[in-house]
């Protein structure tokens, strides 16, 4: 049976929308892209809680700011690539560094914006949020994922970013997946390496570990959907089991998943640790003829999960 695919950035919108039927203190600002970041849909239903500020990502931080020190719970919404990219420094001294109450909800991140180009492709933008000490950075797996991270944010005071991807990725939880922030999920168990990967690269580390389990090779797979805070206590245990890890993400290898889990192995038990990622700027194209060009498939996953094995029985 085939698995169900769902836009991650729809969810968002449409249970964004329901929790402020319950939640009157909820406001969400746009910079003129509601239609594809889906706040429309809160819009559409509390326009008196709805603001577009325009093509202005800098002010609608700040009023994000004054929004949360009044007592409300405002989403701030844009593409990855402005948000922290375009708006960095209000991010920084207006939200993180006061601790105020903002939601920092990014749709459109990595390489799988497609014809976009690379000017609209955040591949930076993870390295950005994680570099901000306090701010909780979350990159949900599927749909339902998403909808648990939104509520999660809404339940908890402080500042909080979740990227989110323009594509549509298959559903992999079901109604009882219970979203605990900070705690990586175990996919799949496996001994001879573990695959540490989050959002859209889930599916083709899955896709990998079932293709090295033909060849004898079983890897765990885990999903880091935090990566700040990251959690140390399942990276250190998959260095103990499993003696060799790789990590995959849709961004830079270097700021984000790579290089935080690398710090951790360093600093508490080291083995051989390899990366999956992005190396420099991709060009216009469509989503899956990147993530092919680009490396972001299972065939470099399984490459990477060979290399970092015989790299352990050395």
């Amino acid at each position: 049976m085939a698995v169900s695919e769902v836009s991650p950035r729809e969810t968002y919108g449409q249970y964004l929308a329901e929790l402020g039927d319950r939640n009157k203190n909820i406001v969400v600002l746009d910079a003129d892209l509601s239609h594809s970041t889906m706040t429309r849909f809160f819009a559409a239903r509390h326009p008196d809680r709805f603001f577009n500020c325009g093509i202005a990502e800098a002010n609608m931080i700040g009023m994000a700011a004054g929004f949360a020190a009044a007592g409300k719970i405002p989403f701030a919404s844009t593409f990855a690539v402005f948000a922290p990219g375009r708006c960095f420094d209000q991010i920084r001294m207006g939200i993180v560094q006061p601790r105020l109450n903002v939601k920092i909800v990014t749709t459109h991140g990595g390489i799988t914006v497609g014809e976009d180009g690379s000017s609209h492709q955040a591949i930076e933008d993870l390295a950005l949020a994680c570099s901000l000490v306090g701010l909780t950075v979350i990159v949900p797996a599927d749909a339902v994922e998403t909808a648990q991270a939104v509520k999660y944010a809404v339940d908890t005071a402080g500042p909080v970013l979740i990227r989110l991807s323009r594509a549509k990725v298959p559903v992999l939880y079901d109604s009882s997946y219970v979203f605990n922030i900070g705690k990586a999920v175990t996919l799949r168990t496996g001994n001879a390496a573990t695959i540490i990967t989050n959002g859209l690269m889930i599916t083709p580390s899955l896709e990998a570990a079932a293709k090295l389990r033909q060849e004898g090779i079983d890897c765990s797979v885990l999903n880091m959907h935090t990566l700040s805070p990251i959690d140390k206590e399942a990276v250190v245990k998959a260095a103990r089991e499993t003696g060799a890890i790789v990590t995959v993400e849709e961004h830079l290898e270097h700021g984000a998943l790579s290089a935080i889990v690398a710090q951790v192995v360093v600093r508490n038990y080291p083995v051989p640790v390899e990366f999956v990622a992005l190396t420099g700027y991709a060009q216009s194209g469509k989503p899956n003829d990147l993530l092919v060009r680009y490396g972001l498939t299972s065939r470099e996953i399984i490459a990477a999960v060979k290399k970092v094995v015989a790299r352990k029985e050395k």
